[in-house]
């Protein structure tokens, strides 16, 4: 199998990475520990896969109801 990145994996992990990336710029200076930036990038990437994954879904359920209408 290849190891190429797909179009939707790139845009996942670089939304992933924004997300992560203002979550660290908001928190405070004294909580910012490398424990903490593991646990939020991890965060950051579960909740940019959960957010697309749901939206697609919406998505298309919406777009087969639109269809059914015409």
């Amino acid at each position: 199998m290849d190891n190429k990145q797909t179009v939707l994996e790139g845009i996942i992990e670089d939304v992933g990475t924004d997300l992560y990336n203002k979550w660290v710029m908001a928190m405070p200076e004294e909580e910012k520990n490398e424990i903490a930036f593991q646990v939020m990038s991890k965060n950051a990437h579960e909740t940019t896969l959960f957010v697309v994954q749901t939206f697609m879904s919406k998505f298309n359920s919406a777009a087969e109801a639109l269809k059914g209408e015409g």
